[in-house]
């Protein structure tokens, strides 16, 4: 699956100036091609306001799914989409992060 590499901190640690978390799970549709592609490298060309806190491949090649922090889910999509194009087919869900349980907590001021 994905290359998965550390992810730098500036990445995935803070969730402050992020106006909500957004679950993306990518229906694998070529396996082939999902299995060589950059986790890291998708994830640093995400859009402004937009950044990757996880990744969770699949063993079972079928979904991945990820969590990002953004201010835009309109431009999350209109990142994700054409980034993962032929591979997956995506969909977004918006956390209810009031109910939510295991969201980072923004980091102190």
């Amino acid at each position: 699956m994905f290359v998965v590499k550390d992810f730098p901190a500036y990445l995935i640690d803070s969730t402050e100036g992020w106006a909500m978390h957004v679950v993306v799970q990518h229906r694998i549709t070529d396996l082939e091609k999902f299995s060589t592609m950059d986790a890291e490298e998708v994830a640093g060309g995400g859009p402004d306001g937009s950044h990757l806190q996880q990744f969770l491949p699949p063993k079972d090649g079928s979904v991945a799914t990820c969590v990002w922090q953004t201010d835009s889910i309109d431009g999350l999509r209109g990142y994700l989409d054409p980034a993962t194009a032929g591979v997956t087919e995506n969909t977004y869900i918006e956390v209810d992060e009031e109910t939510a349980v295991g969201l980072p907590e923004a980091a102190a001021a």
